[in-house]
């Protein structure tokens, strides 16, 4: 296939459902990826090595659940980490990237939303792995107090360094290069995870706002710059 990332590639499927694991193996397979299989989160972490390039996670198992195996893993490798889970309620998210996570799969799932994921994942992880800092001056947006880098990928508040995610920083620098405009979720999404919008998907959007609220806004519950447009999206004011 034209669009893959590139050939062997390793990813890790952490399940303890042994025919799960089987399934996604085959079809990652399929798609010229090597594929090693751990069937608790103590096997996982044994496993973890530095050429493992994706980790596909189950969030419910017996024993260490994902949550938990995603924070350890955390501890020694920034590897990006897909949860595959069938709880997609907000507060499951917010718990999900708060312990590490980069992504979530909502099970069931289809072949092409799999490889959709996998490959959104991984593209990221590698461009930001191999980006270099630019030698040229940087350019900035200055914005109601907030500095944005735009070279760099950092932001200040207030003369305060922010500490946000690779994610938080992409939509906030999405929403501040059109000021005013309505960005909907899927709008926010296909720009920023650079991958197709399912439905499932708004709640992610939604979570990330919430996150980059609680960092920007003075006062989260009541946002005055990244405002919410009913039924239509978000825009910064």
């Amino acid at each position: 296939m034209k669009d893959r990332i590139e050939k062997n590639l390793k990813i890790m499927v952490v399940d303890d459902d042994q025919e799960i694991r089987e399934v996604i193996s085959i079809l990652l397979s399929n798609e010229d990826f090597d594929v090693i299989e751990a069937e608790s989160g103590e096997d996982a972490l044994k496993l973890l090595a530095a050429n493992i390039d994706l980790i596909i996670l189950d969030v419910m198992m017996s024993g260490m659940s994902g949550y938990q195996t995603s924070r350890m893993i955390r501890e020694r490798s920034n590897v990006p980490i897909l949860f595959l889970t069938a709880r997609t309620q907000n507060s499951d998210l917010v718990l999900g990237y708060s312990c590490g996570g980069d992504d979530y799969l909502a099970k069931p799932f289809s072949y092409s939303e799999l490889i959709a994921r996998v490959k959104g994942l991984l593209r990221r992880y590698t461009v930001y792995q191999g980006k270099q800092i630019p030698k040229r001056k940087s350019e900035y947006i200055e914005w109601n107090g907030l500095r944005v880098d735009c070279c760099r990928n950092m932001v200040w508040k207030c003369g305060k360094e922010l500490e946000l995610t690779s994610t938080e920083y992409r939509i906030l620098r999405l929403l501040l290069a059109h000021p005013g405009q309505i960005f909907s979720a899927q709008n926010i999404y296909e720009s920023v995870w650079e991958e197709p919008f399912f439905p499932t998907d708004s709640n992610s959007v939604m979570v990330f706002i919430r996150k980059l609220r609680d960092k920007i806004e003075e006062d989260p519950r009541h946002p005055v710059h990244i405002v919410t447009v009913w039924g239509k999206g978000y825009r910064i004011e």
